[in-house]
């Protein structure tokens, strides 16, 4: 079964960068943000569409392995790839490459929890996401 992804370009603005025009490591958070932005939208499961659900998915555990450096002007794609799990949670990997050179920039991973309105981790997957799952996801 070939893996739920979606891909969303990035190009490096100067206030990203440190003096040496090399993106500082901290925004490469803000990436995978944009990139799991991309997948919601290409799914039908941003972050706007949990919270009408009742929910929010805060990042619990992230991990990023960086191999090369981003800088002013580069332009990267983030490929994000949902991981199907049991848990209740979500569980996504990136790669990051710049655009034009191919050369992978970082691998990352986040692990995000379904939290209620009331501040209650769900130990079960809510409802709708059972349901976007048999949609999505073979096998369910």
């Amino acid at each position: 079964m070939t893996p739920l992804s979606a891909e969303t370009e990035i190009r490096v603005r100067f206030s990203e960068v440190d003096m040496l025009t090399i993106v500082w490591h901290g925004h490469y958070v803000q990436y995978l943000e944009e990139g799991r932005q991309a997948f919601g939208e290409k799914y039908g499961l941003g972050y706007m569409q949990v919270y009408d659900q009742g929910f929010s998915i805060p990042i619990v555990k992230l991990n990023i392995d960086y191999k090369n450096s981003l800088k002013f002007e580069d332009s990267a794609i983030v490929e994000t790839k949902f991981v199907n799990t049991d848990a209740a949670k979500l569980i996504f990997h990136y790669i990051i490459k710049n655009k034009h050179t191919g050369k992978l920039i970082a691998t990352a991973e986040t692990v995000q929890v379904f939290v209620d309105k009331e501040g209650q981790l769900s130990l079960t997957n809510p409802d709708f996401f059972s349901v976007w799952k048999k949609k999505w996801i073979r096998g369910n």
